[in-house]
């Protein structure tokens, strides 16, 4: 839980950055290019015409099942896992942090071929394909003896 509250703070410290030095400019940084957008919907602006309430009340909720499943299964778990699940809770926490200011999530890493993204957005995605990675990894049960 301490890496994820550390990494959900990185990423809302990089919100209202953003909003500060990228309102009406874009860095190109190459192959990803900073650029202030934002969100009201979730993942790829699903949702995005729905009651803001509605969806800061879905998505804390969601937040609220990761973070208690976590909590749960870290025991068993292995490091792999920890940290994957923490990336998952930190990327959701922080996207609903942000959301909860004015009803949209602020995105700010654009690479024109893939939806505005954020930090937090990262952290998700990291987090899945590490927590995916721990189950690929995990030996296999074994058999109960009868």
């Amino acid at each position: 839980m301490a890496l994820a509250g550390v990494l959900a703070l990185t990423a809302l410290i990089g919100d209202p950055l953003a909003r500060r030095e990228l309102d009406g400019r874009t860095i190109d940084l190459g192959v990803l290019q900073l650029k202030l957008a934002f969100n009201s919907g979730v993942a790829f602006s699903v949702g995005g015409g729905l009651p803001a309430e509605f969806v800061l009340a879905v998505t804390a909720a969601i937040t609220a099942a990761v973070g208690y499943y976590a909590w749960r299964t870290l025991p068993e778990s292995s490091p792999i896992a920890v940290v994957g699940l923490a990336g998952i809770f930190a990327g959701a926490l922080a996207n609903v942090i942000d959301r909860s200011i004015d009803g949209r999530v602020t995105d700010y890493f654009h690479t024109g071929w893939w939806p505005t993204f954020n930090l937090a957005d990262t952290y998700i995605v990291g987090g899945v394909v590490l927590f995916i990675a721990s189950l690929l990894l995990a030996p296999p049960d074994t058999p109960a003896k009868e």
